[in-house]
Formats: C-alpha cells, structure tokens, sequence
C-alpha cells in the first residue's frame, strides 16, 4: 500500500525561481505543494513556469487564502515549521509520510508569533558560517524534505 505523501507548505514565496524549483522536487517525489497567499508573484510568471520545467502537469498544488486558514485546516501533530530561529535541528524531527513541512517567505521567514506558537514543531538547518544568513529556500525545501523521505525509507 502507498503511504500518503508529504506535503511542503510555501508561506507567501516571494522569488518565482524558487517556487518553480521547489514544484519541480514535489513532483520529482510525490509531494503535495500548497502555496499561501499572498504570493509575490502571479502563477502565470514566466520564471516561474521555466524553474518547473515541463513538469508542472505532475505536480499536486493546493492553495490557501491565508495562514490562519491553513493552519486551523491541519492536525498540529503534523506540523513542522522550518527557521532559522529554531534551537533543534532539522534532523532531530521524527518524520511520517502526511507530515506538513512549512516554510516562510524568503526575505523574512515565518511570522514570530507562528514561531512562538508552534515552539515545541519547529526545527532548523545547521549554518557553520556566520557571514551567511541562510541558503536558498528550494535548497532548504530539498534538505528537509529527503531527510524526511530518508528516514520513512
């Protein structure tokens, strides 16, 4: 039997490339991409579709009006908010297939009080040089993602 797939929640993105990217790893590894708005783009952006390829036909998106709306729609317990703000790394999560890994815009990350809120589901990717903020959110995305895939394996 297939197990459910997982499922990456881009928080209003911001840089089409990196959402094309990221839905070209969903639809490389079954996985359900949902998009909140607002977008900093239109779908219809022309880097945008060239980041996916012509892979878009394969790819599941779900959108969402709004986080509150999303979040109310979720078991909590499936919830893992990435940041860089987070004190436990990303590899200490215990991943199951239906699980939600959510990230937030690239210019400003998740909002404090979903950090807050969600303290205990947050984890982080590990950056070893201080001068470097953090990496690409398709990169973050493809991190956590293949660790999760990695570990239900």
């Amino acid at each position: 039997m297939r197990q459910p797939p997982f499922h990456i929640v881009l928080v209003e993105p911001e840089i089409p490339p990196n959402t094309g990217s990221i839905a070209r790893l969903c639809g490389a590894t079954d996985t359900v991409l949902h998009l909140v708005r607002p977008l900093g783009f239109s779908t219809d952006d022309k880097q945008l579709k060239r980041a996916g390829l012509d892979y878009w036909e394969h790819v599941q998106i779900v959108y969402w009006e709004k986080l509150e709306a999303f979040l109310a729609a979720q078991d909590e317990r499936r919830l893992h908010f990435l940041s860089k703000k987070a004190g436990r790394l990303y590899t200490e999560v215990q991943y199951q297939p239906g699980d939600y890994l959510v990230f937030g815009k690239e210019t400003r990350g998740l909002p404090p009080e979903i950090l807050r809120l969600y303290a205990d589901r947050c984890a982080s990717i590990p950056m070893t040089n201080p001068n470097i903020r953090s990496i690409n959110l398709a990169m973050a995305a493809a991190v956590v993602l293949y660790e999760a895939i990695r570990q239900n394996s």
